[in-house]
């Protein structure tokens, strides 16, 4: 199976914009399904966004959906987010997730198979 790896993460003001990169090692990135989820201190992971495998549908959570958007390119073997108007709830660490399963709920963490270690993505007021 893939291993993920982060980046892109780091300190912005609030209103600004970061991209974060997944990186997949491996084959067969073309077949798996590609999530990002968020954690803040002292709370639960949570959805971001999700982009499927074959047709590339994408799903967003509410909290981010119009200012946040994913994507994929899997000549390189990586899926970006891409954020705009950060704002300082949006302060936490950013991860990125895979599965090659059928999946029901994009949303849920339990979904995905493979996770990477995470970018920590910081917004000041």
């Amino acid at each position: 199976q893939v291993q993920l790896v982060e980046s892109g993460g780091g300190l912005v003001q609030a209103g600004g914009s970061l991209r974060l990169s997944c990186a997949a090692s491996g084959r067969s990135f073309s077949n798996y399904h590609m999530g990002w989820f968020r954690q803040a201190p002292g709370k639960e992971r949570e959805f971001a966004a999700a982009i499927t495998k074959n047709d590339g549908r994408t799903y967003y959570a509410d909290s981010v959906k119009g200012r946040f958007s994913i994507s994929r390119d899997n000549a390189k073997n990586t899926v970006y987010l891409q954020m705009n108007s950060l704002n300082t709830e949006d302060t936490a660490v950013y991860y990125c997730a895979a599965t090659q399963r059928y999946i029901d709920i994009y949303s849920q963490t339990s979904s995905y198979s493979v996770w990477g270690k995470g970018t920590q993505v910081t917004v000041s007021s």
